[in-house]
């Protein structure tokens, strides 16, 4: 596999890559995030191998552009040892897996290899269905250019009709996704809360989204109910 190693300082970008090729990785390198965005789009690589700390552009940054260019191969970021907010961001941002400084090899191409065994799928980190938008780590609603104000409950049911458009979602599907194991299992606890939650992101802009199907649970329209 073809590795990208994204790491301004020249010394341990240069050590990492001979590593790698040592246990027949082949890998490039890039000081820049700016240099790391057009060298993915130019090459395929099998995943990224991403510092945080980055002059210019850096390793958060540059995973978010990765994501909204459409780049969905396996990142693993590189980080500080107390560097949780820098960790938490660039999980929300898009990245895979992380690592902190130091580290040992046999644990990176681990990593690697089990990031590279993962299917490249896309893992947008903002839902988009028609003028539906959900920001999961941000916990954020809109519907157009309007933001929508969505309770817990109402949030999570939306999140899991999102993530899979026009496939019809049971009760007991969306139970799961929104409760924890505490839930209470009322028959009609998921109807109230879908309810509310039309009432929220359909109603206010005359549009219909979320569909009712009978005997089975309820699905969001693949056009998102687009007006």
């Amino acid at each position: 596999m073809r590795v990208l190693i994204v790491e301004d300082k020249v010394k341990m970008a240069g050590q990492l890559r001979r590593a790698l090729r040592g246990v027949g990785i082949a890998a490039d390198v890039a000081t820049r995030g700016e240099d790391a965005l057009w060298m993915a789009a130019a090459t395929r690589y099998s995943a990224i191998v991403l510092d945080v700390m980055l002059p210019g552009l850096d390793g958060v940054e540059t995973v978010r552009r990765l994501r909204s260019q459409g780049e969905w191969v396996p990142v693993l970021m590189l980080t500080a040892l107390g560097g949780l907010e820098d960790r938490v961001s660039g999980l929300d941002g898009g990245a895979d897996d992380y690592m902190t400084k130091p580290f040992r090899l046999e644990e990176l191409t681990a990593r690697l290899r089990a990031l590279v065994r993962r299917d490249p799928i896309e893992r947008p980190t903002i839902l988009v269905v028609g003028d539906l938008r959900l920001d999961p780590a941000g916990r954020s609603v809109w519907r157009g250019e309007e933001d929508v104000e969505l309770p817990e409950k109402p949030f999570a049911i939306l999140e899991a009709l999102m993530r899979r458009p026009a496939v019809t979602l049971s009760r007991f599907a969306l139970l799961e996704a929104a409760w924890d194991r505490a839930y209470e299992n009322r028959s009609n606890v998921v109807d109230q809360h879908v309810r509310a939650l039309r009432n929220r992101i359909d109603r206010p802009f005359g549009v219909e989204s979320i569909e009712t199907v009978r005997g089975l649970g309820y699905r969001l329209r693949a056009d998102g109910g687009r007006r």
